[in-house]
Parts: structure tokens; C-alpha cells; sequence
């Protein structure tokens, strides 16, 4: 059976962080989809296709991964795409406590799902999605805190 994993977020944008957890996962399985998750209540910065964009482009050369949107159930999303393991990326004590609780519930609902956590490289922990909008916003240099192929403009 092939080891299919899911990296979902709103990657509202990509960063760093992203881009080295999804790299470093890439030898741990066969395929990789980083879904886009559509929440209406959730505010996003940047358009949909846009950051479906910015994803695809980080990842052009490498074929185990491929970008998809999806809404509703990350575990439902699983569950269709027959992967039956979800990738999180780990950068505080407190992401723990977080992607812990939501493990255990995904794990409820779907049983043959299996959370995989890897942890951000130190270098790399400083850095989320909220403070790169944050200083995007302000008009600051973001170049070293997104992947290449991620170019913004105010």
C-alpha cells in the first residue's frame, strides 16, 4: 500500500518552515499532498490560487508532491485521497499541545490515520505564517522568510 501524507494548512502564505518540514518528509513516503484548507470564518491575506501558486512553483521539481484545496474534515480529506497519514510540523511546546488534542480527534474519527510530527529546524522556529503577514503588512523584507518561487508585492 502506498505511504500517501497529508501537510494540510492555509499556508496564508508558505514559509521556510513549511517548505523544510515538507522537503525533510519527502524520503518518509511515497506521496505527499499539501492541501490547501478552505475555512470561510478564517481571514486570509492572499488569494487561494495565489498561494496554490506559490506552493507549486516551491515544489517543481520534486514529483512525490503535489498541492490539491480541499474543505470540511482534514480527516475526510484523508480518507479520500487514501492516505492514512497526516504530516504536522512541530515548533513550540505549545504546537504540541495544540496538534496533540486534534491527533487524538482525528484518530477517533478516522482510526487508520496516523499523525507524524516533525520538529522546525531552530533556525527556522521564529517563523509562522501570522508574523510574515504581520511584517509583509508593515512593509517589511519578508525574501528570507518565504521559499524562492514566493514573490510579494505590495
Amino acid at each position: 500500500m502506498e505511504k500517501i501524507a497529508v501537510f494540510p494548512g492555509s499556508f496564508d502564505p508558505i514559509t521556510r518552515g513549511h517548505e523544510s518540514i515538507i522537503r525533510r518528509a519527502v524520503p518518509l513516503f511515497d506521496k505527499i499532498v499539501v492541501a490547501i484548507g478552505q475555512n470561510v470564518e478564517k481571514k486570509v491575506l492572499f488569494p487561494l490560487e495565489k498561494r496554490k501558486t506559490w506552493i507549486e512553483q516551491t515544489f517543481k521539481n520534486e514529483d512525490k508532491i503535489s498541492v490539491d484545496v480541499y474543505s470540511g474534515l482534514t480527516v475526510d480529506y484523508c480518507r479520500k485521497m487514501n492516505a492514512r497519514f497526516l504530516l504536522r510540523g512541530l515548533r513550540t511546546s505549545a504546537d504540541f499541545e495544540f496538534e496533540r488534542s486534534i491527533g487524538q480527534v482525528n484518530k477517533k474519527l478516522y482510526p487508520d490515520i496516523e499523525t507524524v510530527f516533525l520538529l522546525t529546524t531552530p533556525e527556522l522556529t521564529a517563523i509562522n505564517s501570522s508574523i510574515v503577514r504581520d511584517v509583509f503588512s508593515h512593509g517589511g523584507d519578508i525574501s528570507q522568510l518565504v521559499p524562492d518561487g514566493v514573490v510579494l508585492s505590495q
